[in-house]
């Protein structure tokens, strides 16, 4: 299995027309992603790599049974078209845009509340299920479909993750980049109970960095509900960061005494997560704890 995102994904692409929509379109579609359709208002009828532009979402939608978006549309705009997502009644929408205003995001978050959609992102590489579906701007030739489930907030150590893991010769059954703004839709406890639920995913890694609340709320979930049935292993980024200094994400800055790199590290090996240093020692790890 996986999550999110799989053979039965049926994806429009926002902001098809722009040169990022464009070019990710052509690498989703060469990945295997079933790209049924384009929307750029104004420019329906067009052909981009074969695939039908429409003016809207709900058009979109309405003629191709879409089931999942993917925005690539300037940050001024993405607002707009997550809002356009949520009236659609589109259930996954990914926001790969990065630079969102805060104040839109809160505009979002109260769209959506009781809505049956989720948001993934904003400022995020996207998700795949290797072998099955791409949906972002991650590099599909470093994945290979297996156990591990991967959930990061950064895309970057994503990649570094899974390129080590794939080295060792060890597959992944989904990868979600959650994004590293402060105001997100999809969070680190969202995905770790998908993967709880998921029978192919055997052991989960965590990509967490400086900053924020959310790898404190996770650990305790871990705590009571994933190490005891899945192991955990956990990275968290920024060691190095002085405090008050955002750092990279938007959301990466250093705010209270248990939002710093050590503390989260702390948090999570209480919870019985491994712990590592650097990515390269987590292939090790789960040849050990997965038979």
């Amino acid at each position: 299995m996986s999550i999110l995102v799989d053979q039965n994904t049926k994806l429009i692409v926002q902001g098809i027309t722009g040169h990022d929509g464009s070019f990710h379109t052509q690498q989703m579609v060469a990945y295997g992603t079933n790209v049924v359709g384009g929307v750029t208002p104004g420019k329906g009828g067009q052909m981009v790599e074969g695939i039908l532009v429409f003016n809207s979402v709900a058009e979109a939608k309405e003629r191709t049974g879409a089931n999942v978006a993917v925005i690539y549309v300037p940050a001024k705009f993405a607002k707009a078209a997550i809002l356009e997502d949520i009236q659609a009644g589109l259930p996954l929408i990914i926001c790969i845009t990065e630079g969102l205003p805060v104040l839109d995001m809160v505009d979002v978050r109260r769209a959506m509340k009781n809505k049956p959609c989720r948001l993934v992102g904003p400022n995020c590489p996207g998700v795949i299920s290797p072998g099955k579906s791409k949906v972002g701007i991650m590099p599909g030739h470093i994945h290979k479909p297996g156990p591990i489930g991967v959930v990061s907030r950064s895309g970057t150590l994503t990649y570094e993750v899974v390129y080590n893991l794939s080295l060792a010769n060890i597959g992944q059954s989904s990868c979600v980049g959650l994004g590293g703004d402060p105001i997100i839709g999809t969070r680190f406890i969202d995905v770790l109970e998908m993967f709880l639920r998921d029978d192919e995913t055997k052991g989960i890694v965590m990509v967490g960095e400086i900053g924020g609340q959310d790898e404190q709320i996770a650990a305790e979930f871990i705590k009571k509900e994933v190490v005891k049935r899945k192991p955990v292993v956990g990275f968290i980024a920024g060691r190095t960061a002085p405090p008050g200094k955002r750092m990279g994400h938007a959301g990466a800055i250093i705010s209270s005494g248990d939002s710093t790199a050590e503390a989260k590290r702390k948090i999570l090996q209480d919870a019985g997560v491994t712990v590592v240093d650097v990515p390269d020692e987590m292939p090790a790890i789960f040849k050990q704890k997965i038979k």
